[in-house]
């Protein structure tokens, strides 16, 4: 196994405190149209392990199951459809989430809860069979939607909970008086209990002073708050409910629509809501239907403007009548390469492989766009074929992180086998090190296989230099673990592969990259540097 520890955590933190296996993915039945492909899914099921066993079904039958899970009991027939066309667009449109880990959908809040049918949930799902919602009729492409438990009143657009995320118009942030602003609930935290959920997160600091909300996003949400005598100091409102979610139990911080307010040594979070409000209300179309509303109605209220394909038209939709009722496929994907999502401007064949926790899903797009972008850039600097796939393992905590990779936190980022294993988002992201903490590790995928034989310097060197952190020796923190002299010795392969501190570390991957640069300045190309 290869294990590289990135660069830039170590910048960052000195600057704030002084083999892939290829699944199976789908069964595709012959067709004329590639529209009326997909015919069945691999579940990952978890086990008490902390596993899955992988289970195939077919397409509705999941659809049904999933209604189980996630439906409002004793829902009327038309939520349950509407809810139905949701949770099969919502399938497609994902089916790369789980690629990395050799099937389609967990059965779990990651993607989509799934338990055993009933009669009600196996009728709803063969009387929307084949339905999905589309934002282009030409391409037939099951639009990116979300759905919620509740949303308390208020739906929110997918950018305020997933920073990045497009906004379309069919996600908009509105009014909604469905649900009533149901579930109304209320939480106690004690400081300690915080705490542990933010050092499990990935944040610093012995004593937590502080908690307050610091802005709102336009939903009335928490969009940031301050946490006194932590570093970083601040966290997003949707990143706090993942971060207590995690550690704590989701059934404290059920939403982000919440006051605070510290009782004793006790934070007291008062909500309405639950989840993370994006896309169509469960419990609002629930109580929908019970008013005589139809499931077309429904799915135009929470998703104006996309069509329903396979459906009849219904004043008030944009629904469309298809010739191939069964068009549920996703476009946009390789058939070579089951599940994995086509992004545009990538080279045919060659995919970017997510592994995202829960709460980060809905940047799947914008990072696969980000990654795919650095890699094809460096690729061309690099004068190199990039492999067929790449994967990259976001870790829900530094914890997780640690535990998987055997590298301490402040590595960021670290190769083991076939997969560059990460920091959580959040923590990356809050550092400002997101994007060359991925742009580092992309150049260790893309070239260490040339470099094997060399010493580690040589391949942490590369990485630096090619990775885009900033020239050591303009760094602004005065310390001289960043300031090697032009003849500093090349660090040994043990102060790279296993370093005793932060400072250790940042001393040896500075004299790497001076050592790299003065071959390159002399001339040489990174093959031949050695």
């Amino acid at each position: 196994m290869k294990r590289f520890p990135s660069l830039v955590a170590v910048i960052a933190f000195c600057i704030a405190a002084p083999a892939l296996n290829e699944a199976r993915a789908i069964r595709r039945t012959p067709a004329a149209s590639p529209s009326a492909s997909v015919t069945e899914l691999r579940i990952g099921i978890a086990t008490p392990g902390g596993g899955y066993r992988v289970e195939t079904m077919t397409l509705e039958h999941y659809v049904a199951r999933v209604l189980a899970g996630e439906a409002v009991r004793d829902s009327q027939p038309a939520a349950l459809e509407a809810l139905a066309t949701t949770v099969r667009t919502f399938a497609l449109a994902n089916l790369g989430r789980h690629r990395a880990d050799g099937f389609d959908l967990c059965d779990q809040t990651h993607c989509q809860v799934v338990r055993a049918a009933t009669a009600a949930t196996e009728r709803a799902a063969e009387a929307t069979a084949g339905r999905i919602l589309v934002r282009d009729t030409t391409t037939g492409a099951p639009a990116s939607i979300y759905y919620t438990a509740s949303c308390g009143g208020r739906t929110e657009v997918p950018s305020a909970v997933w920073p990045g995320a497009e906004d379309p118009s069919f996600l908009p942030s509105k009014r909604d008086d469905a649900c009533g602003g149901s579930p109304a609930w209320t939480a106690d935290l004690s400081e300690a209990d915080l705490l542990r959920a933010f050092h499990a997160a990935g944040f610093q600091g012995h004593r937590l002073e502080n908690v307050s909300i610091a802005s709102r996003d336009g939903s009335g949400r928490a969009a940031m708050l301050r946490l006194d005598g932590l570093r970083p100091d601040h966290i997003s409102g949707q990143d706090l409910r993942v971060a207590a979610g995690r550690t704590l139990g989701w059934q404290f911080i059920k939403s982000t629509a919440f006051e605070l307010r510290r009782v004793g040594d006790a934070y007291r979070f008062s909500g309405h809501g639950s989840g993370h409000g994006v896309g169509l209300c469960v419990i609002g179309s629930a109580r929908l239907a019970e008013q005589g509303q139809t499931a077309e109605a429904i799915l135009a209220r929470y998703f104006p403007g996309l069509t329903i394909t396979g459906a009849r038209h219904v004043p008030g939709t944009s629904s469309t009548n298809s010739s191939n009722d069964r068009d549920d496929r996703a476009p946009k994907r390789d058939a070579r390469a089951p599940g994995a999502r086509h992004v545009p401007g990538t080279e045919e064949g060659r995919e970017v492989a997510l592994a995202l926790p829960e709460g980060d899903e809905g940047e799947r797009e914008a990072i696969t766009r980000l990654v795919t972008r650095a890699r094809d850039e460096l690729a061309a600097t690099l004068h190199v074929t990039p492999p067929a796939t790449l994967t990259l393992r976001f870790h829900p905590t530094t914890d997780d992180y640690e535990r998987a990779t055997g590298q301490a936190w402040f590595t960021s980022a670290t190769i083991v086998g076939n997969e560059v294993h990460l920091l959580p988002l959040a923590v990356l992201r809050d550092r400002g090190v997101l994007e060359r903490t991925i742009r580092h590790s992309l150049v260790h995928a893309l070239i260490d296989s040339a470099l094997v034989n060399r010493p580690l310097w040589v391949r942490e060197g590369a990485a630096t230099y090619f990775g885009g952190e900033p020239p050591i020796s303009g760094h602004p923190v005065e310390r001289p673990a960043f300031r090697p002299t032009p003849r500093a010795s090349c660090p040994a392969d043990a102060e790279l592969a296993s370093p005793v501190s932060i400072g250790a570390l940042a001393n040896a991957f500075a004299r790497a990259r001076t050592c790299f640069a003065r071959q390159i300045d002399a001339g040489r190309k990174w093959q031949d540097v050695r």
